[in-house]
C-alpha cells in the first residue's frame, strides 16, 4: 500500500510537470506569435512614417522653391545705333506674392548689368516699357514689379554670346540663379553673387 501511494504521488507529480511544461510551451508559442504580429505592425508603421516623411520633404521643397519659380526673366538681343553693335536686355518680373532682394544680372561670365530700369507692362504683350533708372545691383523688387537690366553696348557677336543670368534672394533668404534658358538653381552659401 505505501508503494501504491508513493507511485500514485509520483505519477501525479509527473502529470502535473507534464501539464506545466505543455502550458508553458503554449504560452511561449502565443508570445512568439504576439511578437511576430507586433514586429509586422511596427514594420508597417515604419514604412508609413517613411512615406509621410518623403511627402513632407517634397512638400517643404515645393514651398521652398515656390517663390523662386515665380520670378521670370526674358532675354532680348537689342541692336543699337552703331552698325554691328548690340546689347542684351534682361526683363525680370517678380510674379510672386513677396519681394525678392539683392537682384543682380550678369551677362556672360563676367559682365555685370550696366543699367537697370523700373519696367511696366506685360511680357506677354511684348517688351516692357522703361521707367525710372535704378541703381544696380537692385536691392529690392516688390511683388508684381518688373525691372529691365541692360548690358553695355558690344559688338553683335559679343552681345549674342553674353547671355544673362539673374541672381536674387527670395523671401526666405535663399539665394538663386536663373539663366536665360529658365534653369533655376539654388546658389551655394559660399557661391558667387
Amino acid at each position: 500500500m505505501p508503494t501504491w501511494i508513493g507511485g500514485s504521488g509520483a505519477l501525479a507529480a509527473a502529470w502535473y510537470a507534464y501539464q506545466t511544461i505543455t502550458s508553458q510551451r503554449q504560452q511561449i508559442g502565443e508570445q512568439q506569435e504576439f511578437i511576430a504580429e507586433q514586429t509586422r505592425f511596427m514594420d508597417e508603421q515604419r514604412q508609413n512614417l517613411e512615406l509621410e516623411r518623403a511627402e513632407l520633404r517634397a512638400s517643404a521643397e515645393d514651398r521652398r522653391v515656390a517663390q523662386a519659380r515665380q520670378v521670370r526673366m526674358v532675354d532680348t538681343l537689342v541692336p543699337v545705333g552703331t552698325e554691328g553693335a548690340a546689347l542684351r536686355s534682361a526683363e525680370v518680373v517678380n510674379g510672386s506674392s513677396a519681394s525678392v532682394r539683392n537682384l543682380e544680372v550678369r551677362f556672360g561670365t563676367a559682365h555685370v548689368a550696366a543699367e537697370v530700369y523700373e519696367a511696366f507692362g506685360s511680357q506677354d504683350r511684348g517688351p516692357l516699357a522703361l521707367g525710372e533708372r535704378w541703381v544696380t545691383p537692385l536691392s529690392l523688387l516688390g511683388s508684381g514689379r518688373a525691372a529691365v537690366f541692360r548690358s553695355q553696348s558690344w559688338s553683335e557677336t559679343t552681345a549674342y554670346n553674353s547671355r544673362p543670368t539673374l541672381f536674387f534672394t527670395d523671401g526666405s533668404g535663399v539665394r538663386w540663379s536663373l539663366d536665360s534658358y529658365g534653369k533655376l538653381e539654388e546658389v551655394p552659401a559660399d557661391g558667387a553673387p
